[in-house]
């Protein structure tokens, strides 16, 4: 996704002329809104494939009124962004934004077919997958791309993901998850972009090296996306992370589990390994499901924990890459960064992001937190299978595999990877073995 330098003007009007700000605005006007009870859980098609239940238990006749609805406010949200960013594309919008909710509403419906689901293959999989159909059998006419605005879903969904980020949850397990999950993610993510320059000779995709390592040491998509945004990675580079994470993610989710039980891991230790390394949160319950309750729980509060760095390492790239990119080959200048370009240049998203963790962990009580996290995640997961239906489109294997370059994305990814599981086994053992450090429970 090609990032736009924002323009610095005058006055508050860059408030309502930037995609970054309006994924501000639209996600508190979402939480606001569920907050008030003006909006409830979206409607979409629900679980099939197990206990009797068919396809057409997914989506019963009552139900559709209920899909309508949600695709109206989604339409009505993302339009008043359109229409202040730009006014004449706003027509184009409003006719090709059905399409994009449809294909999102199949994905949807693939996504909560059980027995693949088990397996990782949810709906913002099934998103990618028929987006990059339809992107490289038949040409996405012109006006469709003008809704498939893969920024602006997926920057909103992020600022929703910060009210189910909680600060709080480290408290769950204290000190031992903040050593698997803090500890190591830097280290992997700093050695990575290290490997990419020194040795892989990425020099030209500093961008994509970075959002790689962010995708493999933090957690995965949304990595990809606000740290992609945040070094100003082009749209094929983040595709291109995003597309190996997700399949390395799929075969690590099975895998893992298994080598865990075959080496006989414990679960405390096995939860805790899953939790820091396999880069989506659903792939990790999913996989840590496969061994026991215990497991589930360690490798969910973890994954969470490390999820609280998504907005951090986004903000120190975006300040990093700033100094990187004034530098130009990193000897000609020596300027120093001024705080106001530091400003300009900060995606405005993870402000959003950051601000809705807080408020939700420190400022709602409990009792409100609780009542209104399944409407507001409900739209942030189907915000992003918009991004993904949208990735998709955007995305020409052609493109892609110009981007490869002799495999170095890939050669970095399972480096990456590799000393990620090496260095998380250690560390979980160390603060879940239970030999150094008195464990909770």
């Amino acid at each position: 996704m090609n990032q736009v330098v924002e323009k610095r003007q005058n006055g508050w009007s860059s408030l309502l002329q930037h995609e970054d700000w309006w994924a501000v605005w639209l996600g508190a006007v979402v939480i606001i809104s569920v907050s008030a009870g003006f909006l409830s859980k979206p409607t979409l098609p629900g679980r099939w494939g197990q206990d009797g239940a068919n396809l057409l238990s997914a989506i019963p006749a009552e139900i559709f009124a209920g899909i309508l609805l949600t695709g109206f406010i989604s339409l009505l949200l993302f339009a008043v962004s359109v229409s202040f960013c730009g006014k004449k594309e706003l027509s184009k919008f409003l006719l090709a934004f059905p399409l994009i909710f449809s294909i999102g509403i199949v994905a949807e419906l693939l996504g909560n077919y059980s027995p693949l689901r088990h397996y990782g293959l949810n709906n913002v999989i099934w998103a990618l997958v028929l987006g990059l159909l339809i992107s490289n059998t038949i040409s996405v006419p012109a006006f469709v791309k003008s809704a498939a605005r893969t920024e602006l879903y997926i920057k909103t969904g992020l600022v929703l993901l910060g009210a189910s980020i909680l600060f709080n949850r480290m408290l769950a397990l204290g000190a031992l998850g903040l050593g698997v999950a803090w500890l190591v993610t830097p280290i992997v993510l700093i050695f990575m972009y290290w490997f990419s320059q020194k040795y892989l000779k990425m020099q030209d995709q500093r961008g994509l090296a970075i959002t790689i390592a962010s995708a493999t040491s933090v957690c995965g998509v949304s990595a990809a996306i606000a740290s992609g945004t945040a070094a100003n990675a082009k749209k094929e580079e983040i595709s291109l992370a995003v597309s190996v994470t997700l399949i390395f993610t799929v075969i690590m989710m099975v895998a893992m589990p298994v080598v865990i039980r075959l080496a006989g891991i414990n679960d405390m230790v096995g939860g805790a390994w899953l939790g820091g390394t396999i880069d989506s949160t659903g792939a990790v319950v999913a996989a840590a499901t496969m061994l026991s309750e215990q497991a589930v729980e360690v490798a969910s509060v973890i994954k969470m924990i490390q999820n609280i760095l998504i907005g951090i390492i986004a903000f120190v790239i975006a300040i990093v890459w700033i100094r990187i990119e004034e530098k130009g080959d990193g000897t000609s200048k020596k300027e120093k960064v001024s705080p106001l370009e530091i400003w300009t240049r900060l995606p405005k998203f993870i402000l959003g992001f950051v601000l809705a963790s807080l408020v939700f962990s420190f400022v709602l009580p409990a009792a409100v937190v609780a009542s209104v996290s399944a409407p507001i995640n409900g739209f942030r997961d189907f915000f992003f299978t918009l991004a993904f239906v949208s990735i998709g489109l955007e995305t020409n294997f052609k493109g892609l595999v110009s981007l490869i370059k002799g495999g170095s994305p890939v050669t970095l990814y399972i480096v990456g990877q590799t000393a990620n599981l090496v260095l998380t086994l250690v560390a979980a053992y160390i603060f879940f073995g239970g030999n150094i450090f008195p464990l909770p429970y």
